[in-house]
């Protein structure tokens, strides 16, 4: 036992304990009559208490004997379903943070996306609107209306000459982009391997337009992104062990097995000490 609590204070972070905090502790045996021998993985009984081990976060947790059980011994390891621990719940709070990132990437895509297919519905009666400030403006001020110029009036210009056919395309690309950021998201929130390919590909395409845009102009903004995209591409290629990597799926699922079976339960045990010497 003391092996385990010095293992769990050298850990800075446990996702089970974070997942435990947010959902409660998984117990088994709670309500039962009796505990057996062979139940001593996940409850024993010790001077008038049960302690029912969390099945995630390896918390031993006393409860009392229950006066009215509902089961006579608790139920074997095979029906028992092993909450999310170690690599596994590791993962998933990854992947789940990277799904937050690409449904924030849908919702801002289809306001651009809703906005471009606006403004095209609209284009004529905001451009009459456009050239009536512009007039008001530079004619109450004494000059001459020029739209050729710099600054806001000539970018304003830029984008009222595009036709409403190539805004009609740019809503539809923005609108497919989003639909793509949304599958993501709701494939990597639920863990789906097709979501982690499909997420992969997605970032690396966009890694060589986001460098060639540092490299003509460059912005923090575009460098954190592109930063966040390596670092997404790095963790599936290697942590995932996407397209064969480091053994692929078949090591990803033995790696996982190593830290969330009964295996790894079995080997978290503590074991009985010696007893007590008197005094």
């Amino acid at each position: 036992m003391n092996e385990v609590l010095r293992r769990g204070r050298r850990r800075k972070l446990s996702y089970e304990l974070l997942d435990c905090a947010w959902g409660g502790h998984v117990l088994v045996g709670a309500d039962v009559a009796t505990v057996r021998p062979r139940d001593q993985l996940v409850v024993r009984e010790h001077s008038g208490l049960r302690w029912h081990r969390c099945l995630r976060c390896d918390t031993w947790l006393p409860r009392p004997v229950p006066a009215s059980p509902a089961c006579p011994f608790p139920p074997e390891c095979e029906a028992i379903a092993l909450p999310l621990r170690g690599r596994p719940l590791r993962d998933r709070y990854v992947l789940r943070l990277i799904a937050i990132d690409r449904a924030l990437h849908f919702g801002l895509l289809i306001l651009l996306a809703v906005a471009v297919f606006l403004f095209a519905a609209r284009k004529l009666v905001l451009y009459q609107d456009f050239m009536r400030v512009v007039t008001n403006l530079q004619g109450g001020m004494g000059g001459p209306v020029n739209t050729t110029a710099g600054g806001a009036e000539r970018e304003l210009t830029h984008l009222f000459a595009i036709s409403i056919r190539s805004l009609t395309l740019t809503g539809v690309a923005l609108a497919g982009y989003a639909l793509l950021e949304g599958v993501e998201a709701i494939g990597l929130w639920h863990g789906r391997r097709w979501a982690e390919y499909l997420t992969f590909v997605a970032a690396g395409l966009l890694i060589p337009l986001e460098i060639y845009e540092i490299i003509h102009r460059p912005t923090a903004l575009k460098a954190l992104a592109l930063a966040l995209n390596v670092a997404i591409v790095a963790y599936l290629a290697i942590a995932k062990r996407l397209f064969g990597i480091r053994g692929g799926y078949r090591a990803e699922q033995a790696a996982s097995e190593a830290t969330a079976g009964w295996p790894a339960l079995e080997r978290a045990t503590p074991r009985p000490g010696p007893p007590a010497e008197p005094g």
